[in-house]
């Protein structure tokens, strides 16, 4: 019995650690705006106006696959993060759209 029930709880322990890595991380995402994104648009997100535009209610204005194509690519004076991992991406678009 117990040789039979080790494939399913190292499948579910699998299953189960996928998931919580998958998970979008607002709080990794809070780091990473604070070493890449603060020094232009403030540790309160609310930008300098006329030069770096607020953050505080970013995801109201733009989509998460906008807000993601944004980190990527840069715009304006913002250059492309290309150094982030997807996963530091998806986490800092989680806690953009706090």
């Amino acid at each position: 019995m117990m040789k039979a029930l080790l494939p399913l709880v190292s499948l579910l322990s699998l299953v189960i650690a996928t998931t919580a890595y998958s998970a979008d991380d607002a709080a990794a995402g809070a780091k990473l705006y604070e070493a890449n994104c603060s020094a232009c648009h403030g540790a309160n997100r609310a930008g300098i106006p006329g030069t770096f535009p607020a953050l505080t209610d970013v995801g109201k204005r733009l989509k998460a696959e906008q807000i993601k194509d944004k980190i990527k690519k840069g715009g304006g004076l913002m250059p492309p993060f290309t150094q982030l991992s997807e996963k530091e991406v998806e986490d800092l678009t989680a806690f953009l759209k706090q």
